[in-house]
């Protein structure tokens, strides 16, 4: 009898070990094999870290050229005393790895389009847009350039083989979480993968995604002449980088536009493109960048301020850090994936980027001679199609074979296959300049180094794309803005809609020299600042896009308040960062109490309108005038545009916020103010406001039942995992800002890294980011920042020598690398 309970144990037993072992579906997924995740030994326990956690350790490897120490401080910020600048950007991508290598990975694999690999044919999608956008294409031409430099090849690799000295040493236990949620492995690091990171930010930063296409959507169906009214090429409240009345000199280049303009061009065709790209950069991705000059500080010296507005993720992207070599101390934040700090400062200067937004990426209708797509016509002739082979795994099932075609404009991104054309298949093939050989590492490696003016504008002279604003200060006093990028000198309009690739008449021309790049140093005014706003005026003989591509707002108030300011100090520049005043509404708000006929309001219409007609104009957490006027503006934008947008079911490009403001300040007649489904009437400002507050005060309605309508939690400010994982995520965040203000922190994207520097003879810094140090959910370290960051406080950073660091109080760990 004892055989039948024996079977049955054995069956159970066998049951279990082939269930653990395999992953089961789950909805639209699949759970990781149980077994695996759930093991005592080596399972997603193992990744829980002690409270106390100690950090010391004598790390013995190969790869060192000589001894190096790094002391953590109390927030887990690394300070890397090398010999010499290999063994920094060694320990650089060890430390990445250790407290970073799932995020820096997972990330090459979305440039790479490789995600299907781990997450399945759910992402095929993605994957095949990035390949045939030419990710890995222009990233193995920026490796050829980066490893064609003696400094940046020796620091990448450098880098490489320690990411890969730490994936080396990490016992199966201790790998991080998410790979076993996933179920897969980490591989090992190349210095492609850098390039592809980088490239990544390129696509990122790039500004304006595919708007060329819905651009031409647009224009197809309501006419280049109402289209030109929509979107006007500037703004009449812009105040540019560089002040209005900068003389500039003569252009090196005069491009020369096509004489078939208006009938291939500007003219209306059934040219409508059906397809919307998996993954659009978010176009807030931007920055806030300024200097005060010591003329307008109290110490007499440079303050320098930077926040790059991008996702708000965690792991965060960034990661801060110092190091310290003979030829360089340098403090700031670093890329997980990159060698160098990106943005920060060194004993004699510091550095901040903000997103330039021009266009570098423009779009082709290739002429196939047929479906084969072995010729294409170019200059009245067939030119014999190169193609590239991208296969793409995917996990489960059978790999996806990509045959991109390549021509004299770049791959071929839209085809029969990869559907972008409303039925017909159109061929459309992109030119970006983040496919050619560039090597903006360089740019990094000089600014780490750099002592002065000269250096600085030696280290960004060679940075291409994505095109960036660096701002700058030293400790001598001086101060500067550049925008920099390899900038295509275009003829007006040029590549606001797609082009004929049939021939080189709409081909680029050349490239604007840096020398006649927008820049400025030592003003008169005390200050220079950017805000991802239009560089220039109408007088600068580039064209640089049309004003919807550029916000307006942090610019000018950014510029109104640093020009009354005075003796200032890095409290009060933390303030600033901080500031959550709406100019836009301050703008906008006469108009809208004039043209709204307060008579026909009902008693909670009015009472929402009284809010807003009172409010202090502060986007501030308990606000609920700010709900007021946000879900009002959306509801005014939806009666002014939604009927001419309307008409098509194809994604058009839309105009932004910014527009509708303009036109309510300055056209009391505008042309979009008329609905064109009724027929018998011609609406005005007056009807679409009072239209929009009726609908907008449901709206508000609602929000007021849920307990919603204070700004904070209407916005709903929230830091997610990358994976998008809720209980891994920072939920209900409370801070105030939005769009438009200096405090640019929206629902999910806003200040990711805030830096103040005074150039002081001893520097001094203040930062903060919302995430940690550690991109192990079961750290303390994790998320060990976002609560500082969203109350607006910041750390004083330790830059320290060695000397100091050993002795200092916040000294917490200490770890010794020993080359064997």
């Amino acid at each position: 009898m004892r055989i039948v309970p024996a079977s049955i144990a054995a069956i159970i037993t066998v049951a279990l070990v082939v269930t653990l072992n395999t992953q089961l579906p789950v909805g639209t997924g699949k759970t990781p094999r149980l077994g695996y995740f759930l093991s005592p030994q080596r399972g997603f326990w193992k990744n829980a870290e002690p409270v106390d956690q100690s950090f010391d350790e004598d790390v013995k490897i190969s790869g060192l050229k000589g001894k190096a120490e790094v002391y953590f401080d109390d927030r887990l910020v690394p300070h890397v005393y090398a010999e010499n600048d290999e063994d920094a950007y060694f320990i650089q991508g060890y430390l990445h790895a250790k407290f970073r290598l799932w995020q820096m990975e997972f990330q090459t694999y979305a440039a790479a389009g490789r995600l299907s690999e781990i997450l399945g044919e759910g992402m095929l999608k993605t994957d095949q847009y990035f390949r045939r956008l030419g990710m890995v294409y222009g990233a193995e031409q920026s490796l050829n350039a980066i490893e064609a430099n003696s400094e940046t090849k020796t620091a990448v690799d450098a880098y490489t083989n320690g990411v890969n000295a730490y994936i080396a040493s990490l016992k199966p236990a201790d790998i991080p979480f998410e790979y076993k949620l996933l179920d897969y492995k980490p591989e090992q690091w190349t210095n492609l993968k850098t390039a592809l990171f980088l490239k990544f930010m390129s696509f990122d930063l790039t500004g304006r995604g595919d708007d060329d296409l819905l651009m031409t959507n647009t224009k197809n169906v309501l006419g280049y002449e109402t289209f030109r009214k929509l979107f006007p090429d500037r703004a009449d409240s812009l105040d540019p980088i560089i002040p209005k009345g900068t003389v500039f000199e003569k252009p090196g280049i005069t491009p020369v536009a096509p004489p078939t303009l208006d009938s291939l061009y500007y003219s209306v065709n059934n040219n409508l493109i059906a397809a919307i790209p998996p993954i659009i950069p978010d176009k807030s991705n931007g920055s806030n960048n300024w200097v005060v000059a010591g003329s307008k500080t109290k110490s007499g010296k440079p303050i320098l301020c930077n926040d790059p507005h991008l996702g708000l993720n965690l792991p965060s992207l960034w990661y801060e850090m110092q190091l310290n070599t003979p030829t360089q101390n340098v403090y700031g934040a670093s890329f997980p994936g990159a060698p160098a700090i990106i943005i920060g400062f060194n004993d004699s200067c510091a550095w901040g980027v903000t997103n330039a937004g021009r266009d570098v990426k423009d779009f082709y209708e290739i002429q196939f001679r047929d479906s084969t797509m072995q010729e294409y016509k170019f200059n009245n002739a067939w030119k014999k199609t190169e193609f590239r082979k991208e296969v793409i795994r995917i996990k489960g099932k059978e790999d996806d074979v990509e045959n991109i075609a390549m021509t004299v404009f770049g791959p071929v991104m839209y085809d029969k296959r990869y559907q972008s054309a409303n039925k017909d298949g159109r061929y459309y093939a992109v030119r970006w300049t983040a496919h050619d050989a560039s090597n903006e590492l360089r740019t990094f490696y000089k600014l780490n180094r750099s002592k002065n003016y000269y250096d600085y504008v030696d280290a960004i002279s060679t940075f291409e794309c994505p095109g960036q604003n660096f701002a700058f200060a030293a400790v001598n006093g001086d101060i500067a803005i550049r925008q920099q990028g390899k900038f295509v000198a275009k003829w007006k309009h040029q590549g606001d809609f797609v082009m004929p690739g049939t021939d080189s008449s709409y081909m680029w021309q050349g490239f604007i020299d840096v020398k006649e790049n927008p820049q400025m140093s030592n003003p008169p005014r005390g200050f220079v600042s950017s805000a991802n706003q239009m560089a220039v005026d109408s007088t600068y003989p580039y064209y640089l896009g049309r004003a919807a591509n550029f916000p307006l707002y942090r610019g000018y108030i950014i510029n109104r308040k640093l020009a009354t300011m005075n003796n200032i100090t890095p409290e009060d520049m933390q303030h600033l960062q901080n500031d959550n005043y709406n100019v836009m509404a301050e703008m906008v708000r006469p108009a809208l109490i004039k043209y709204i006929d307060v008579s026909k309001l009902n008693a909670y219409e009015k009472v929402f309108f009284d809010m807003l007609k009172g409010w202090n104009l502060e986007n501030n957490i308990h606000e609920k005038a700010a709900t007021v006027f946000d879900v009002l503006m959306d509801s005014i934008y939806a009666e002014t545009y939604g009927d001419e947008l309307g008409v098509s079911k194809l994604p058009l490009f839309k105009p932004d916020r910014p527009t509708l403001i303009e036109a309510l300040i300055r056209d009391s007649a505008y042309l979009f103010a008329d609905n064109i489904n009724t027929k018998d009437k011609k609406e005005n400002w007056s009807d679409v406001l009072y239209a929009a507050l009726v609908k907008a005060s449901r709206e508000l309605d609602k929000q007021d039942k849920a307990g919603k309508l204070e700004w904070g939690k209407f916005k709903d400010t929230h830091v997610s995992h990358l994976l998008k994982l809720p209980a891994l995520s920072r939920l209900h965040l409370p801070i105030g800002g939005g769009d438009g203000m200096i405090n640019a922190t929206k629902s999910d994207h806003g200040p990711s890294w805030r830096m103040i520097v005074q150039l002081t003879n001893k520097v001094e810094a203040f930062t903060v980011y919302p995430g940690g140090q550690s991109g192990n959910p079961g750290s303390k370290y994790y998320d060990t920042f976002i609560d500082y960051w969203a109350s607006g406080k910041y750390y004083t950073a330790l830059f320290l020598q060695k000397q100091e660091a050993r002795h200092n109080s916040r000294i917490k760990w200490h770890i010794t690398f020993v080359n064997i």
